[in-house]
């Protein structure tokens, strides 16, 4: 939809135009004069500044005649409108949002997303605010994102909104695809707060803490089954003691309790037979 505007060097085209004008008071001023000067006035309404990393969309009587981008002192076409787009890049921040996430519980979530004008005649023309467009499309995203993705997952398959980078990704896609239209390119979107509701944060921390022991108990019985496999088979190869199976199924419940007990054990010495 955009394309470059006609535009000439405003100071080539103030020149022009004083060296005209002086010569028109030389040749006649009192003639020349007056029809000069409504010529010099309607011809300085073509001039127009543009800043560095911004945009002036050009209309002549509403109908879009093109983009200036590049930055100056710039002439166009006299009579003209010329709106001005920013294209530096600009970042906004969702409100936190309630949602509940793929598993049904209530999360609080909030994004924030990057972006810039990338087209500024569809910025322009496409919706009537696009800075509003952006938002309102921002928290669209955040809350799709949110249910259908669990807060945590325990599937190795499933992706969770903890995953900052696959989420990331997905998050930025989808505002890509929606703020297209409107001449808009996402550069990034990021979650930047995640937390259960409060109503249900206290359960959830239990339950996670309890996900946490279950999980270190069983490493640790796993560590410990491994070392008490080791030291049957050492004590075997080495010939160290003969052990029927009572006294070993005996010597891996006392090493199991030692290893896996979350407490101090206070070991008992056997001065006695080894049957005793």
């Amino acid at each position: 939809m955009e394309r470059r505007a006609f535009r000439l060097n405003g100071f080539l085209v103030l020149l022009v135009l004083l060296v005209l004008a002086a010569i028109a008071a030389v040749v006649s001023p009192t003639v020349l004069g007056p029809a000069w000067v409504v010529v010099f006035v309607l011809a300085a309404s073509g001039f127009t500044v543009v800043n560095p990393n911004e945009a002036k969309v050009v209309q002549f009587f509403g109908r879009y005649i093109g983009t200036v981008e590049e930055a100056g002192f710039t002439w166009v076409l006299p009579f003209s409108n010329k709106s001005k787009v920013t294209l530096r890049v600009r970042n906004f921040e969702t409100a936190k949002l309630k949602v509940n996430d793929a598993d049904g519980n209530p999360v609080e979530i909030a994004a924030v997303v990057v972006y810039k004008v990338s087209d500024a005649a569809k910025a322009k023309f496409s919706v009537d605010d696009y800075e509003n467009y952006i938002a309102i499309q921002s928290e669209a995203a955040v809350r799709h994102l949110a249910t259908t993705h669990p807060y945590d997952s325990h599937d190795p398959g499933r992706t969770s909104l903890r995953d900052g980078a696959e989420v990331a990704t997905e998050l930025t896609a989808e505002l890509r695809d929606r703020t297209e239209l409107a001449g808009i390119e996402v550069l990034e979107a990021r979650i930047t707060h995640l937390a259960y509701a409060p109503e249900i944060a206290q359960a959830m921390l239990v339950r996670q803490q309890a996900g946490q022991v279950v999980a270190a108990r069983t490493r640790i019985v796993e560590g410990a089954v491994g070392m008490v496999h080791l030291a049957l088979d050492r004590l075997a190869a080495e010939g160290v003691v003969e052990l029927d199976e009572e006294r070993k199924a005996q010597m891996v419940s006392n090493l199991l309790v030692v290893l896996c007990g979350d407490r101090a054990i206070q070991p008992v010495v056997n001065t006695g037979s080894l049957y005793a």
